[in-house]
């Protein structure tokens, strides 16, 4: 699907939006292909590639000699050291902080423990100590941040920039995050919730890269959701679509704090896939699992981190509660498909690492056999090749991708 600009000189922006958008998704590209892929004109194309190099954002880089044996043309590529963004990601658990280069490629990522202060502006401290440390570490000038993209748990008020009464952080009621975090870092922030920065990671950088409609799961702490579609970022009316985890896959299952019943969130966030195992071990017959003696020695051994690493050697009891696990993300992913006819499902997350493929095939299993439209083409199924590093990537991608990427809403707005 092409994304097509137009030559009505009232959008200029975003038609240098369009162009700079293929520059960045071919890594290597003429202006004649521009044209072509974009519906612009070839002097439009060559009016905003010109400013674009006198900017410094694309580099011309040799020549290539065209098929039918014609004059060669100049290739033009993202010039990647021209500006950087910062992400960072605010998991309950765990702080991560990156700076990227214009690819969203890292250039340094540090993690630390979130503070388990219940006070929002020590964490806020935290954050901008972070934040200094990784720019320090990567030796990136402050006037080459673009700025300084947020990645957090919903739901958000996106006008007003707060985090309105996240389910795991007891007391944050309408914090304004957004303008305590620009206040302490001297950066502007841009806030969105944590899958959908991933999305839009996947969608600069990752397995996304080019594919006009995708849904993308974060595994983390809880499991959310973004989607991209025709190539825009779908937020929906409140700026908080893509809640994924809250889809109800057991009627009868077990209450979630969202209100519903049997939310897969509540059966397949870490907690629950240890309690599980924890109740298959205790039941069990010593030997045939790898875990049962860890268990014996020390039941806290059997955490979330050592069942994924034991179902990707393939015990028994680990491999089982997975592959149920990601039974009920597949009932979930059909949904998607058959609702939205997304061409890509992408899976992501440190919730899921070590065990990706167990994940994939499961899912890609249902999507060919459970779908409406499987006749017509059966949806792919890809594990984020941004891996643990998707959201903290996703909010240095916030930045990029409002920053160059051609916004509908802009283009309205003018």
């Amino acid at each position: 699907m092409r994304q097509a600009g137009t030559n009505l000189p009232k959008v200029g922006r975003y038609n240098q939006a369009v162009v700079l958008d293929q520059i960045q998704l071919a890594d290597g590209i003429s202006r004649v292909e521009i044209a072509q892929r974009t519906g612009l004109t070839p002097q439009t194309v060559s009016g905003i590639v010109r400013r674009l190099l006198d900017e410094g954002i694309v580099r011309e880089d040799g020549a290539s000699r065209v098929a039918s044996g014609g004059k060669p043309r100049t290739t033009l590529r993202l010039n990647a050291e021209s500006g950087s963004a910062v992400g960072l990601h605010f998991d309950p658990i765990e702080l991560t902080c990156s700076v990227v280069d214009l690819r969203g490629r890292p250039l340094v990522v540090k993690r630390r423990p979130t503070p388990p202060s219940i006070d929002p502006s020590h964490v806020v401290t935290a954050m901008a100590e972070l934040v200094s440390e990784v720019l320090d570490e990567a030796d990136v000038p402050r006037d080459k941040v673009l700025g300084l993209g947020l990645a957090a748990p919903g739901p958000i008020d996106q006008e007003l920039g707060m985090i309105v009464t996240p389910p795991q952080l007891a007391h944050w009621t309408r914090v304004p995050l957004k303008s305590m975090l620009s206040d302490a870092t001297g950066l502007p922030v841009t806030l969105d919730n944590d899958a959908t920065a991933a999305a839009v990671g996947e969608r600069w950088s990752g397995a996304g890269k080019g594919v006009a409609n995708f849904a993308y799961f974060l595994f983390g702490t809880g499991i959310g959701g973004g989607l991209i579609l025709n190539h825009q970022v779908y937020r929906g009316g409140s700026l908080n679509a893509g809640e994924f985890g809250h889809s109800s896959v057991l009627p009868d299952g077990p209450e979630c704090y969202c209100g519903n019943r049997g939310c897969l969130e509540r059966l397949a966030n870490p907690s629950a896939i240890v309690a599980e195992v924890h109740r298959r071990l205790a039941g069990r017959p010593r030997g045939d699992s790898g875990l049962s003696h860890a268990f014996d020695r020390d039941p806290a051994s059997v955490d979330h981190a050592s069942i994924r690493l034991a179902a990707a050697a393939g015990d028994p009891v680990a491999a089982a509660v997975i592959d149920e696990t990601a039974e009920h993300v597949a009932s979930v992913a059909v949904s998607i498909a058959n609702f939205i006819d997304v061409d890509l499902i992408v899976l992501g997350g440190h919730g899921i690492q070590h065990v990706e493929s167990r994940y994939v095939d499961v899912v890609a299993s249902a999507l060919a056999t459970r779908t409406m439209s499987r006749g017509i083409r059966v949806v792919e199924v890809k594990a984020s090749p941004l891996g643990t590093d998707a959201a903290v990537v996703g909010g240095a991608s916030l930045v990029l991708h409002s920053t160059y990427s051609p916004q509908l809403s802009a283009l309205l707005a003018d």
